[in-house]
């Protein structure tokens, strides 16, 4: 099949509506065209989908060839929106690992290993207050509610706050889903808010909360993540601008929210789709540390990142410009057939486990890896031994996104062991 009579259009949102629609074109083009152009109607320029395995690890781990710094995700920037907005997630290069060492050590394996006897009274309380309902969202009373109370713990703020935190992500993330967003990405209305990230009102809100933490935190002696950014030097020498730390504070509340519920809530409804594989890990919960690994590449909470290519290259006979964009489908290459025997069979003991959900051997590999690892296995581990029974109670409604693979309600129904 010619590749531009492929039935694809990964720039349609409403191809991302159903659950099943994107991983149908995720196929097809691994099989027909693993480097395709796909045009844009929203105004955007189009841009390259890369959706195998190899070509995504290969092109993630070359930032001097494509680059993070013209931003990754869809949108297009002009270079003074870039410089206002620019993240840890947009820089390269040695002012990139600079950022990164500012809180390296507190998501290593050792530092959030010391988080588990908080993580397990935590899921504990959370599982107390949903499962007695019987009946409730799935995504709500459990999923949205555990990673976020980590969150505030690390940023040590009130747990009264954490409703605003989910919100605030929820908000800005889902810029393009209506039932989130307070300006729709490519409504008119959101060139007023071009320079915020994801052009979205809600920043304003992040940006004073965290400078409110920011004031009061400077000089102290506090081990939280807001601490640290305040009172620390990038090992580069250059001091984080107000600007610097407004982009980090709001990563840091979006990142480390958004992502870990939506693989937590996909890991549930695997579940409950597989329940041999949900008694296997029950009769087995030392099964859960390669289970984790299945959860992860099942969910692949985010479907992309973009890179923009720096020069102009070939990449599987395809003629790359410079100035274009590169699209890395990660969740495309978690369901790689040449990467992962039978990739749609949900198969908790599966190994190896090549997934890419959070990078693999670039400079971006997700910081918050190993915390999110932790977080999904404690709440497994303690949620499947209270449950005899789990199903659907209603429709599962999805994000209107291509970035984050999320779900916004799932409706379940619990019988307690």
């Amino acid at each position: 099949m010619a590749p531009d009579t492929l039935s694809v259009d990964l720039a349609d949102l409403d191809n991302f509506m159903d659950g099943e629609t994107p991983w149908r074109m995720f196929d097809e083009l691994r099989r027909e065209d693993p480097v395709h152009w796909n045009p844009e109607s929203d105004g955007g320029s189009g841009f390259w989908a890369l959706t195998r395995h190899a070509d995504i690890v290969a092109v993630d781990r070359d930032p001097e060839t494509f680059t993070s710094t013209h931003f990754v995700n869809l949108e297009e920037l002009d270079e003074r929106q870039r410089e206002i907005r620019r993240s840890m997630l947009e820089t390269d290069g040695p002012r990139h690992m600079a950022l990164r060492r500012l809180l390296q050590r507190e998501f290593t394996p050792r530092a959030v290993a010391g988080y588990a006897t908080f993580l397990r009274g935590l899921t504990a309380r959370t599982l107390d207050a949903a499962l007695p309902k019987g009946t409730f969202d799935f995504v709500k009373e459990v999923a949205a509610d555990f990673p976020i109370n980590v969150l505030a713990r690390m940023l040590d703020v009130p747990e009264d706050d954490t409703q605003r935190l989910i919100d605030w992500g929820n908000r800005i993330i889902a810029n393009t889903d209506p039932d989130y967003a307070d300006v729709l990405l490519h409504s008119e209305e959101s060139e007023q808010y071009k320079d915020l990230p994801f052009r979205s009102p809600a920043s304003l809100e992040v940006f004073e909360y965290g400078r409110e933490l920011a004031a009061r935190r400077r000089g102290g002696d506090g081990t939280d993540l807001v601490s640290k950014l305040v009172n620390q030097v990038p090992n580069d020498g250059r001091p984080l601008s107000d600007r610097d730390f407004d982009n980090y504070f709001l990563l840091l509340v979006v990142a480390g929210n958004e992502t870990t519920r939506h693989a937590i809530t996909h890991t549930m409804r695997a579940l409950i789709d597989h329940p041999d594989q949900m008694e296997r890990l029950r009769a087995d919960l030392d099964l859960m540390p390669t289970a984790v690994e299945e959860f992860l590449r099942w969910a692949s909470p985010v479907y992309h990142f973009r890179r923009t290519a720096t020069r102009d290259v070939e990449l599987r006979g395809k003629q790359i410009k410079e100035g274009d964009k590169v699209v890395l489908w990660f969740a495309s290459g978690n369901r790689d057939e040449e990467v992962f025997t039978d990739p749609y069979r949900f198969d908790v003991t599966r190994t190896p486990n090549d997934h890419i959900t959070f990078g693999k051997g670039s400079p971006h590999f997700c910081l918050g890896n190993a915390l999110a690892r932790l977080e999904i296995r404690i709440m497994f581990e303690e949620l499947l031994p209270r449950l005899a029974d789990i199903r659907l109670a209603g429709d599962v409604r999805r994000v209107r996104s291509n970035f984050v693979n999320g779900v916004k309600e799932m409706p379940v129904t619990v019988t307690l062991a």
